[in-house]
């Protein structure tokens, strides 16, 4: 398609979609032989008419300009006259072979449609070309030959370094020789790290239009990074991507990826910490004389020699700024006679700032902006007062400012052009619809002028916003969503809102809307951002949210999104989450909503001792003294703080860097803590009184970790910097000891072995490397690779235990000689930096971006997650009681009351699995060694089977009178052992292990092994009555018709088989399933069968004729989570045939008429192995893989 109607299609994409109905717009483009039946059929499976002309314009997007004219004349011939008139100017000509140049401003139609796509901006209302600049940054783009690498624009604030890189790539030679991947824009500014995943994720959107890497959003930065890397790499290659307004180092490892990147920034040094060829332009502070005068001349319409003498004058007051001239320039095009008048102005000064910036002189913007505002007409001079409430680099939708001020959009957008005209804002035409946003120095300008009237001007925005809106009725296709769900809260705060702000936030309804658009980052931010505010209504409350989103966040980022109701019924029934889930669960059940209440979820304990918040942002390190007793930490609030380990008193509070903080640590004999920033800087502290002892000041780059030796004579401390060196300091010296020499990139970490001969260190070199102190020495080199998930571990000093620091927000404790998980330890709502041991490994802590440290009791982390259950457990039912059977890790047999929780303790044995005889009375077991046994439950007789299996018994099961149990194991044998009287039936003939067996009727038994047989016993005379050849393969699972009738079969060969116990041949042969099919259900009234494989898909047939009837739609596997499985491993119908529940990576009901999923309950573990129904359909027991116990009840 030619580019021009492919950019006139996207510039008016968003009224498409609104208005068109879809289905005689395609009859017609059929019709031209430009659609296809199959993509009709595509586009009519969308469940909404928004959702159906959406993918049909993308459709369009992808075919000629043939489509574009018959998508065109459809929307004439079907009534759309207005939306055909938008498109209008697209419409390319067929026969011609023009190239698309663009008469008025030299730009190809090409260009305009890349640039559009990317989000670059529109030139200003008045333009002044700076070839020089320009070419030099083209060069420096050409100079990195497609390879990674960076080039930075820089220069003072308001001097044209954005409008510099949109015109660089305004070139179509340069575009299409250096990028023809396109350009990808992003307005970076000030960020803080939610801000900076907001930039992210919309950015990633962007690259991933069509979701075919991802479904979701990445939920942090580090999954950010990653996703761009990738996009990039494979979506976009040769592409350039524009970081505009660059404020900090930091802001730019998100993007250090293996990309081309132009940046712009007021400080050049920010690229210092990332790799990769880098390239400087500077931008001198202010536009030449001449440059100045031509843009005075095009405001005025006049030629530059015919300007007055004050035209000078006026230039040089405004001291080259480019946006100070434009502010003039747009008077004086409307009052061409107040030359002197200006410059009077300019020179007399009169706007006072409170708060000057060392960084910009801002008087000239500042008299410019002042005679700029006062000219405005008296009618639209509040309106420019109310954006003093924008924020800095967001792009507001016009409807913002419609609800703002109660207006249409075309009277908005009527006061805000004049505001453009005048330089006063700026507009964006690219993407789906109207922006405006101001200059960052504009901003400072408005704040300073209004201070007093901010907090009103915030409170009339909200009241605005509530005429209009229910906070979570917002929805995604309107234009304004995303500013409300990203700046609602900011507006109540700053507002002063305080109980709008907590209604807000501590509602259930809002954190689902929020979080099912943009995942839980941004909102566990506010949590934190705002905790101060929240804390006043009620600090428990604000403790019950943030709990509940830490907790979940790793199922709010997921697609299809989780019923938040339902993960609320998990929480504590005292939680304010909980209660507010359950009052909406009940009115939902009410209109046919299937919700499920955790009944013996008090079983689940907290484990963090104690959790303090020292810190006013992330925390970056702590460690405990050598005897204990403190604990120091550190982190972005530049302090370092040391507090109680028993009950976090506050001790010290040391305001300690000039920057960041990275890492402390306390001398062996406790008397001093070391400190080590961003600022370059090494710090030793008294540890006691808080006195500065020494600094070093050595090192070229930001210190990131400070070690001790572990004995106290000869103490030395070791550094590690960015600058790739280390170095040892001697408290007694003023000066560097040794440096050593040998990575070739950031060092992250060091540590002194035991007996502090040796230092180790890692790098972002990829190497691990051991150095001699004494000799400074490299002694040995350890390639590890530069990827790893693991943030930090350390080793318990008293015990096998290693406690470790993984991506996002998990920490877990391992046994190392067993290589086993131990425990994890939930809690931290973002990211964990450090774990440490106390020197006695009595407890831990662990600290976070979430601003807390969290201290735990090892032996209590251990013994609470030491007992667990293992997986084969069985349930009886009776009336209103649970009782389950199960066997825990350490050999026990419990009985436990589901209802009441009570556990009896019945014996010890090495249990493969057990079941309970159906009054109660008796359980069964079997053993790895084969043995067989039952205990009676009243009196604790045990009964042994004299012939026991050769081999682990792997089910067991009693007849329904209790007076028979059979028995199946891996030595392919079945034993009926009729334990009153002592007899024995065999039932021997499978040649491989028996997979499992069923109980038919009339003292007969099915049976079903890896041997690809199906076989059909009489356990009084041991013989076989049927004997099915099935499958080729493994028979993985098979189920009787309630009629008795027809049995199922399904195998590793991807088939299932429905099958007459009259006939040797199948029924059926069901065919479809991708994956092996693992398990099958029969319904109740024999009419239905589904099956399960093990990706994830059911599949639901009609038994009679073996017709697919639904396919329940699996959950695409992303990035390696847990989806419906991976594996389906068990399924049952409901008395009435209309529900299924299945279970998987966890439980899902589904709607059996419409195979659509009616609720899914995420267990905390995966990997469940079978699910217990009571018959009544309304109670469910299953063991997820951590041995943790679910019984659920239907919430009625």
């Amino acid at each position: 398609m030619d580019a021009k109607a492919r950019n006139c299609l996207l510039q008016h994409r968003e009224a498409l979609e609104k208005d068109i109905k879809t289905s005689y717009i395609m009859d017609r483009m059929i019709n031209d032989g430009v659609l296809t039946i199959s993509e009709e059929e595509k586009v009519k499976n969308e469940p909404t008419q928004q959702q159906r002309a959406a993918l049909l314009i993308k459709m369009i997007l992808k075919k000629d300009n043939y489509s574009y004219i018959s998508f065109y004349n459809a929307l004439i011939h079907e009534g759309y006259k207005d939306l055909a008139a938008l498109l209008h100017g697209g419409i390319p000509v067929i026969s011609s072979s023009n190239g698309g140049k663009d008469s008025v401003s030299g730009i190809t139609s090409y260009v305009r449609t890349v640039l559009c796509e990317g989000g670059v901006p529109q030139r200003p209302v008045v333009f002044v070309t700076r070839k020089k600049l320009v070419n030099a940054i083209q060069q420096n783009l050409i100079k990195l030959n497609g390879e990674s690498g960076w080039v930075i624009i820089y220069g003072m604030a308001g001097c044209g370094k954005s409008v510099l890189a949109a015109e660089t790539v305004r070139d179509h030679s340069f575009l299409d020789g250096c990028f023809p991947g396109g350009v990808h824009w992003v307005s970076v500014g000030k960020q803080d790290k939610s801000g900076l995943l907001m930039k992210l994720q919309n950015l990633c959107a962007r690259l991933d239009q069509d979701e075919s890497f991802s479904q979701r959003l990445p939920l942090n930065i580090e999954e950010a990074k990653d996703r761009l890397r990738i996009l990039m790499l494979r979506k976009h290659p040769r592409s350039l991507l524009i970081l505009d307004d660059v404020w900090d180092p930091w802001v730019l490892k998100a993007f250090d990826n293996q990309c081309q990147i132009l940046i712009t920034t007021r400080d050049k040094s920010v690229t210092d910490s990332v790799m990769g060829p880098k390239y400087v332009v500077s931008v001198e502070s202010g536009l030449g004389k001449e440059k100045g005068l031509e843009i005075l001349s095009l405001f005025v319409n006049m030629k530059k020699a015919d300007l007055p003498e004050q035209a000078h004058s006026i230039i040089k007051e405004c001291k080259g700024s480019p946006l100070v001239v434009s502010l003039i320039g747009a008077l004086l095009r409307d009052f061409p006679n107040r030359w002197d008048y200006y410059l009077r102005q300019l020179q007399n000064k009169q706007f006072k700032r409170i708060r000057k910036s060392s960084s910009y002189d801002y008087e000239a913007l500042d008299e410019a902006m002042s005679i700029s505002v006062e000219m405005l007409r008296e009618d639209i001079k509040d309106y420019y007062t109310d954006l003093s409430i924008l924020q800095k680099d967001v792009k507001v939708p016009t409807k913002v400012l419609c609800i703002l001020w109660d207006m249409e959009t075309e009277e908005v957008e009527d006061i805000l052009q004049e505001f453009v005209n005048k330089s006063l804002l700026f507009c964006d035409r690219n993407g789906k619809s109207f922006c405006y946003y101001l200059h960052d120095l504009q901003v400072d300008f408005l704040i300073e002028k209004n201070r007093n009237q901010l907090q009103d001007l915030h409170k009339k925005l909200i009241t605005q916003f509530q005429r209009y809106y229910q906070p979570h009725t917002l929805s995604p296709d309107q234009e304004d969503c995303m500013y409300w769900y990203n700046f609602l809260a900011y507006h109540m705060a700053s507002a002063n809102m305080h109980k709008e702000l907590c209604a807000l936030m501590f509602s259930l309804d809002w954190i689902k809307a929020k979080t099912e658009l943009v995942g839980p980052a941004h909102l566990i931010h506010e949590f934190v951002e705002y905790r101060h505010i929240l804390d006043e209504k009620d600090c428990a409350v604000c403790e019950n949210f943030q709990e509940f989103l830490s907790l979940n966040g790793h199922l709010l980022g997921r697609q299809p999104f989780p019923n938040i109701v339902q993960l609320g019924l998990c929480e504590p029934e005292t939680s304010e989450v909980y209660q507010q889930a359950k009052l909406q669960a009940k009115q939902e059940v009410d209109n046919g909503m299937l919700y499920l209440e955790w009944i013996n979820k008090k079983n689940n304990k907290n484990l963090s001792r104690l959790v303090v918040r020292p810190h006013t942002d992330a925390v970056y390190h702590a460690c405990f003294s050598e005897d204990g007793q403190r604990i120091a930490s550190c982190g972005v609030d530049k302090t370092l703080q040391v507090f109680k380990a028993e009950t976090g008193e506050k001790l010290l509070e040391i305001k300690a860097h000039d920057d960041e903080v990275l890492c402390c640590a306390f001398s062996a004999d406790d008397r001093f803590i070391a400190t080590c920033s961003v600022d370059k800087k090494v710090k030793i502290w008294n540890s006691m009184t808080g006195e500065l002892v020494r600094t070093y000041d050595e090192h070229s780059e930001q210190v990131n970790c400070c070690h001790f030796t572990n004995k106290s004579h000869n103490l030395l401390l070791a550094t590690a910097s960015s600058d790739s060196f280390l170095k040892l300091w001697d408290l007694n010296q003023k000066e560097c000891r040794n440096t050593m020499f040998g990575h070739t990139n950031s060092v992250s970490h060091c540590r002194f072995s035991p007996d502090d001969k040796l230092l180790a260190s890692c790098s972002a070199d990829g190497t691990l490397k051991l150095f001699d102190i004494h000799a400074s020495d490299l002694l040995a080199e350890i390639h590890t690779g530069h990827h790893s998930t693991i943030q930090y571990c350390d080793f318990s000093p008293q015990n096998h235990l290693a406690v470790v620091a993984l991506s996002q927000c998990c920490v877990e404790l391992w046994n190392m000689d067993s290589c086993l998980k131990v425990a994890d330890c939930r809690g931290h709502l973002s990211w964990v930096h450090c774990v440490m041991f106390s020197p006695d490994g009595s407890s831990f802590l662990t600290s976070s971006d979430d601003q807390t440290i969290r201290l735990w009791e090892t032996k209590k982390v251990c013994e609470n997650s030491a007992i667990v259950l293992k997986q084969e457990i069985d349930v009886v039912f009776q009336e209103n009681e649970v009782m389950v059977l199960a066997v825990d890790n350490i050999r026990h047999l419990q009985l436990i009351n589901g209802k009441t929780g009570q556990i009896d303790y019945l014996t010890e044995a090495q249990v493969s699995c057990c079941c309970l005889s159906p009054h109660l009375q008796y359980i069964a077991f079997g053993g790895e060694d084969g043995a067989i046994e039952i205990l009676e439950l009243l009196n604790n007789r045990i009964f042994q089977s004299r012939i026991g299996h050769k081999k682990t018994v792997r089910h067991i099961q009693f007849t329904d009178d209790g007076k028979t149990l059979i028995s199946s194991s891996d030595d392919s044998s079945i034993q009926v052992w009729n334990w009153q009287s002592e007899e024995y039936v065999f039932l021997q003939a499978h040649q491989e292990t028996v997979k499992d067996f069923k109980l038919l009727k009339n003292s007969r038994l099915l049976s079903w092994s890896f041997d690809g047989t199906v076989k059909v016993w009489s356990i009084i005379t041991g013989r076989i009555e049927k004997d099915f050849v099935c499958h080729q393969d493994t028979v993985l699972s098979c189920d009787i018709t309630p009629d008795a009738t027809k049995f199922s079969s399904t195998s590793a060969d991807k088939t299932a088989k429905i099958w007459s116990f009259e006939l040797l041949s199948p029924l059926h042969e069901l065919r479809g399933h991708k994956g092996c099919v693992r398990c099958s259900a029969f319904s109740v009234d024999s009419t239905l069968l589904a099956t399960g494989d093990d990706n994830g898909e059911i599949r639901i047939w009609n038994v009679s004729n073996g017709e697919l009837l639904h396919l329940c739609a699996p959950i695409l596997i992303e990035e390696g989570a847990a989806t419906h499985g991976g594996w389906v491993t068990d399924l049952c119908f409901s008395p009435d045939s209309k529900m299924l529940v299945s279970a998987g990576g966890y439980l899902k009901w589904w709607n059996v008429d419409t195979g659509e999923s009616s609720q899914t309950f995420y267990t905390n573990g995966t990997n469940l192995k079978k699910i217990h129904v009571s018959p009544d359909f309304k109670t469910y027991v299953t063991v997820d893989n951590l041995g943790i116990l679910y019984i659920l009840q239907m919430l009625e």
